[in-house]
């Protein structure tokens, strides 16, 4: 398939602008998505148009990455209710250096290679433009009637927009003009939401060179229940460990919902259209065997994290349900053991009982209550239903110390799917 066919079959395309399929067939192209540099890591959301680049560069074209350093400094309107907290330029050289590490997995920016990928940053240029020079060379070529009937700036003009808001599509016009002269880059990308601001760039090429330049925008990405993608009761889910651990991000992709996992299948990987068809029919004859997901969360936490970070959260995924072991339990960094026991009842004891050591009748029963009396342990044990850390314990005098401890916590298992986690502070 070329670029624009597999688009299609993945469900990609949701506007674009007449003549980009012959521009692409004619020459090797160059197109360009923005990213303003808002946070020190992408998210989730950010995945969609950075796939894009991926097949676009795949199919022989050269994909640009623009980072906002000047528009970041802005704020984008789209999509926004309200107005967005201005970001200094030091928080931004910081958020930008990640970025560049991050994408870095999804690009080739090999300088060999000839469509390397390429980063820019619209500081570099909007930096150097007084505010007389840039009203007269570029706002007169648009006009204020032209920028009103954006969707964009409609929305919010109920609530209030500012200037500073409003002249946001006149400098994202710019950038594309910009490298439409300086890297004869003829498209951009983007989400849906961005069709204003990108479309106000090729005009803006037009009317000041004569050119043709093209807008391709994918659809806003929304989950079955009508949820927004990529958002848990936590928040976003990001492509940073720091933020969401490997566990968590394959654990996302996991429980995703039948009807997502047929449409993320298609968008987040590279798996070709024949082998994603018969994916779906075979998850389609045996649902609850979660075919789509399992590949889903294989093939995107590989390709964000590594093979062993998917290799640690397969077997993380299996502690609940009696396949892990005191191993898989030590390899666990804290923020993935607390993924896996997310919301199981949490005890805290002072650390120098387990220091000391202190016997599992005394810690499970006088400091944590996990047994409501020294009868109940006994039987418990007795009958081989006690394990702290995945190990059996065979006596109510049995002494824990702190050579138990994994990251500072003891899991303790009570039956078969009762799980604790008693913290030593």
């Amino acid at each position: 398939m070329n670029f624009i066919e597999e688009l299609k079959y993945r469900g990609m395309i949701h506007d674009m602008t007449p003549g980009t399929e012959e521009q692409l067939s004619k020459e090797m192209t160059a197109a360009y998505v923005g990213i303003d540099p808002t946070a020190d890591s992408l998210h989730i959301g950010h995945l969609v148009s950075v796939m894009m680049l991926k097949h676009f560069q795949k199919a022989g074209h050269k994909p640009i990455v623009l980072l906002g350093g000047a528009t970041g400094m802005i704020g984008d309107p789209s999509g926004k209710s309200e107005e967005r907290n201005l970001m200094t330029f030091d928080i931004l050289k910081k958020n930008q250096e990640s970025l560049k590490n991050q994408l870095s997995k999804f690009l080739d920016f090999d300088p060999q290679t000839p469509n390397a990928a390429e980063i820019v940053n619209n500081y570099d240029w909007m930096s150097q433009f007084s505010f007389l020079d840039f009203i007269r060379d570029v706002g007169k070529h648009i006009s204020v009637n032209y920028m009103m009937a954006k969707d964009s700036v409609k929305k919010r003009l109920e609530t209030g927009i500012s200037f500073t808001e409003f002249t946001y599509q006149l400098v994202q016009g710019y950038d594309f003009l910009y490298l439409f002269e300086k890297k004869n880059c003829k498209i951009q990308m983007g989400g849906s939401d961005q069709w204003g601001n990108i479309t106000t760039g090729t005009e803006l090429i037009r009317r000041k060179n004569g050119g043709d330049a093209f807008a391709l925008t994918c659809p806003l990405i929304t989950k079955s229940d009508g949820g927004k993608f990529g958002k848990t009761e936590k928040g976003n889910i990001w492509l940073s460990v720091d933020y969401t651990s490997p566990y968590q991000f394959y654990q996302f992709w996991l429980n995703v919902a039948d009807d997502d996992a047929v449409k993320y299948i298609k968008i987040f990987t590279l798996i070709p259209p024949s082998e994603i068809d018969q994916l779906i029919e075979t998850h389609a004859k045996e649902p609850h065997m979660r075919l789509l997901q399992k590949t889903l969360a294989k093939e995107l936490s590989i390709m964000v994290h590594s093979e062993n970070d998917y290799q640690s959260a397969l077997e993380a995924s299996e502690i609940l349900f009696g396949k892990g072991t005191a191993e898989t339990l030590k390899k666990l960094s804290e923020n993935d053991l607390l993924g896996v026991f997310e919301g199981v009842p949490l005890y805290k004891v002072d650390k120098s009982l387990l220091e000391k050591g202190i016997s599992s009748n005394e810690l499970l029963t006088s400091h944590t209550q996990i047994f409501e009396s020294k009868g109940e342990l006994r039987r418990m044990i007795d009958g081989g239903g006690l394990s702290v850390n995945k190990e059996k314990i065979k006596s109510i005098d049995s002494i824990i110390d702190d050579k138990f401890l994994i990251n500072n916590y003891l899991i303790i298992q009570k039956g078969k799917k009762n799980y604790y986690l008693i913290k030593s502070e």
